[in-house]
């Protein structure tokens, strides 16, 4: 997928964090440690340095919402960040996302850290963001 279909499914999906701009897509497309997985109907952007993963962002088009994409895009994620060599991954994730909170406690994250007011909705309110992480060698 080109930068540009990234940040359209991406405008599509989020408003908190900010959507990101075509131009930052293609920045880190660049990067030799960038992984993306997935299609027109969502994906999954992360990158692996040295033995640890971190997932970027994960955006499912709204209309293949709650069919298991997200799910399968983040075990794509994590199988190519193993292959890179990781043994953990960790992510960040807006406390009110209770959706995303979902699926990744149900693959095993687990809370580690938050960042207090991290996160700005449109209307100026602070959002919590929430450092999860999870073991990836054994599994």
């Amino acid at each position: 997928m080109n930068p540009v279909r990234l940040a359209e499914v991406h405008a599509r999906c989020f408003t908190v964090p900010r959507p990101w701009r075509a131009a930052e897509f293609a920045d880190l497309l660049a990067e030799d440690q960038t992984i993306l997985v997935g299609d027109v109907a969502g994906f999954a952007l992360g990158r692996v340095i040295a033995d640890e993963a971190e997932v970027l962002t994960i955006a499912v088009a709204p209309e293949r919402r709650r069919k298991g994409v997200a799910r399968h895009l983040l075990a794509d994620l994590e199988d190519a960040a193993r292959r890179r060599g990781a043994d953990t991954c960790f992510l960040e994730v807006a406390a009110d996302n209770r959706a995303a909170i979902g699926l990744y406690h149900s693959a095993g994250y687990a809370e580690v850290g938050r960042r207090r007011g991290y996160y700005r909705k449109p209307d100026g309110k602070a959002v919590d963001a929430l450092i999860l992480s999870r073991v990836l060698t054994g599994a």
